[in-house]
């Protein structure tokens, strides 16, 4: 799915922790509670937009008095907090920012309360926006609404201009964001995702913007609140990658990123580093392929041989845990579930199903080639549910079956760890 991580444990950089539910898809689903659509409502809708408009405009033009005209005036911390705001994205080049009212949650006389969807995109990168959930109290003065408070929606969670003044870094196919880091870091990142880009290029020839957004936040403390979620989740995780799996008709793809928690980045080696962020651009370039039909060992395994088929490593360096369970005659029954990638499982069973997924894509790769790799994870990612999806690319790209597949992949455990 969208989010993955690596253990920034010495040796092969391990994989135990699995972000699972931070895809952005949620940044689309509009309030519960919102008020009815009747014609007050309407208006004072149209009114706020109006507002927003004029703020989006300002942020574009690079206007801080302009910004400000959308606040309240006598909101005196608020002013002070968004022109800081404002000057944090100086150097972020921006291609488009929009607001969206969602829904109108509270309003009394000349007071209410929006939830409210930003977009944006960077220029040069995104192909997609990138969606935040934010709740906006209002006032109004006359005719005009003004801004009186800016937070997070509940459950969402700030953007990296929210932490401290934004340093960017360019390379050849990368964007570095950076907070409080230093500018050799930033460079350095921006090499190694320079690299990457190709590589998984050539594991994954199907069309990509081949332009990879990365955050690096100060700490871990601030990569979790980029993420919304506890900090203890991403300790021992050396990157992640935020976006939504699979595209509808109705709505395009949002564009993706990869945050790294400096510290745990930090500590693994050169090998280690590339491996990692090779891995979370497999995730950028599969990710209109990926979808709820894809499962877990699929996409983390694919990602992995992706990271893994350049580099001189034999099999029993790059999955120790499961080489240790194969020598001892303890060879899996079947491919890991879901459930096997969450966060709170055995540290070595999780190593172990992160190794048997890459295994099923080496496996694949080996027998039938790396075509036939590609085109069976397209053709699970294409299928309209998770039922019958395996089952059926399996048919259809492999000629095998779910069964004769996981005898085949039992087989192959042996022989290659064994």
């Amino acid at each position: 799915m969208a989010v993955r991580g690596r253990d920034a444990r010495g040796g092969r950089p391990r994989l135990p922790r699995r972000a699972a539910g931070l895809v952005l898809a949620v940044l689309l689903t509009a309030s519960a509670c919102s008020a009815p659509a009747d014609a007050d409502t309407s208006l004072t809708v149209r009114e706020i937009d109006a507002t927003l408009e004029r703020r989006a405009a300002a942020v574009l033009a690079r206007d801080p008095a302009g910004y400000l005209d959308a606040l309240a005036p006598d909101a005196a911390k608020l002013r002070a907090a968004q022109r800081t705001e404002l000057a944090n994205l100086a150097d972020v080049p921006l291609k488009s920012w929009s607001y969206e009212v969602k829904g109108i949650t509270e309003e009394d006389g000349d007071w209410a309360t929006a939830e409210v969807e930003l977009r944006y995109r960077i220029d040069g990168y995104d192909t997609a926006p990138v969606a935040a959930r934010r709740t906006l109290e209002l006032m109004r003065d006359g005719e005009r609404w003004y801004v009186s408070a800016d937070r997070p929606a509940k459950g969402a969670s700030d953007q990296l201009w929210h932490q401290g003044e934004v340093e960017v870094v360019r390379g050849a196919h990368s964007l570095v964001l950076g907070v409080g880091r230093p500018e050799e870091e930033l460079r350095q990142i921006a090499g190694t995702v320079d690299l990457a880009v190709p590589a998984v290029s050539d594991a994954w020839p199907q069309p990509w913007a081949r332009r990879v957004v990365v955050h690096v936040p100060d700490s871990v403390e601030s990569m979790a609140g980029l993420l919304g979620s506890p900090e203890t989740s991403y300790r021992g995780i050396a990157a992640v990658t935020t976006g939504e799996a699979g595209t509808t008709g109705e709505r395009p793809a949002l564009a993706d990123r990869v945050i790294v928690n400096p510290q745990a980045y930090a500590s693994l080696g050169s090998f280690g580093q590339r491996v990692v962020l090779t891995h979370e651009t497999t995730h950028v370039a599969t990710r209109t392929s990926t979808s709820t039909a894809t499962p877990v060992w699929l996409s983390e395994g694919f990602a992995d041989w992706a990271a893994y088929r350049g580099e001189d490593r034999t099999p029993d360096l790059i999955a120790p845990e499961l080489t240790g369970a194969v020598r001892a005659g303890d060879v899996p029954a079947g491919l890991p579930d879901d459930k096997d990638f969450g966060f709170d499982g055995d540290p070595a069973e999780l190593a172990r199903a992160y190794e048997s997924a890459w295994m099923a894509c080496e496996l694949i790769a080996e027998r039938w080639g790396k075509e036939k790799l590609t085109a069976f994870y397209a053709a699970v990612g294409a299928h309209p549910g998770r039922d019958g999806a395996v089952e059926q690319a399996m048919g259809s790209v492999l000629d095998t079956t779910p069964e004769q597949f996981t005898a085949d992949w039992r087989d192959y455990l042996s022989t290659r760890l064994g």
